[in-house]
């Protein structure tokens, strides 16, 4: 199973999350603030959704190496950007992935390399299996305005209930997680920033795929925080997911549900998931528009709301 379908569904839920902000009506300052909160948005969102594309392209990879899971596939088939080399004589074993920034994949392009590491008579299929990710100057640039983020540091990507996304039909659920304390973060105007990441999903088979998103760091007495630091501004942040955040293939993998939190010392934005476009809780619309409200308060506490299709 290629999971790229699933991190591209994580990167709408991603971008679309306080879009709003932007568009806040008040005094001078509140513009301003507008203006960083719609930069900081836009960089966490790439964050995200780069750090969740890794992993499932790790996962992706170690399902199909043979000395990591014993089920040999082509690997060098799942990039048209990177090639791949396989070490399964040291230990740790290694799978090296060095992107070359060819623009294939339409609205973003990677250089740099993502170096997955597991020790030897480790299997991924294993409960409580890890793989540690380690990128190196792994730089995402998207297209369409040049604006590009660059990653350096690790992410240790745990199997938690073991088994393969391949076997899912057959298996209750499957947990991964995905966790970083040093992921150092470059932005586009140079700026350089260590996040956090703690995150968990959790994989079901109900007429296809389903991906329920949690947060798993807990601090100053908020839990379900996906990821915190400090904001290229100089202001601390954190994200966390307040309702979990459900994907299904029966929907084409659209995020149908949840609730996002961002919270920084001048400004608290949340977005909820899988309305209709009256602002109440609906099905799969097919092919239609989903819709998000987005409620957003600053420092003085005036508030907006908008509810807005995705």
């Amino acid at each position: 199973m290629k999971l790229r379908i699933f991190s591209a569904a994580f990167s709408l839920l991603a971008l679309t999350l306080f879009f709003s902000s932007c568009k806040k009506e008040g005094s001078t300052s509140n513009e301003d603030l507008s203006a960083e909160t719609s930069t900081h948005s836009d960089d966490q969102s790439r964050f995200s959704a780069e750090a969740d594309a890794a992993a499932n392209d790790a996962n992706t990879v170690l399902e199909l190496t043979a000395g990591f899971t014993g089920k040999p596939g082509d690997l060098q088939s799942l990039f048209c950007d990177a090639t791949v080399v396989v070490d399964t004589s040291g230990n740790p074993r290694t799978i090296t992935v060095t992107f070359d920034g060819t623009n294939c994949l339409g609205n973003r392009t990677r250089t740099g390399v993502i170096i997955l590491s597991m020790p030897q008579g480790t299997r991924w299929n294993q409960p409580g299996a890890s793989v540690s990710l380690t990128f190196q100057n792994y730089k995402v640039t998207r297209v369409r305005d040049n604006k590009s983020l660059t990653f350096n540091g690790t992410m240790t990507y745990t199997n938690v209930s073991g088994g393969l996304l391949i076997n899912l039909p057959n298996l209750n659920n499957i947990t991964h997680t995905a966790t970083s304390s040093n992921m150092s973060v470059t932005f586009d105007n140079g700026t350089q920033r260590t996040w956090q990441v703690a995150r968990q999903r959790v994989y079901t088979y109900s007429n296809g795929v389903v991906i329920t998103i949690n947060g798993l760091h807990s601090e100053n007495g908020v839990t379900g925080i996906t990821e915190w630091g400090t904001n290229r501004f100089g202001r601390t942040f954190t994200t966390r997911i307040d309702q979990p955040v459900v994907l299904r293939q029966d929907c084409a993998f659209r995020v149908g549900s949840g609730k996002v939190v961002h919270t920084t010392p001048a400004y608290t934005a949340s977005t909820t998931f899988g309305l209709d476009a009256a602002g109440n809780p609906t099905a799969c619309p097919g092919n239609s528009n989903y819709y998000m409200k987005v409620e957003w308060t600053g420092q003085g506490g005036n508030t907006r709301t908008v509810i807005l299709p995705y």
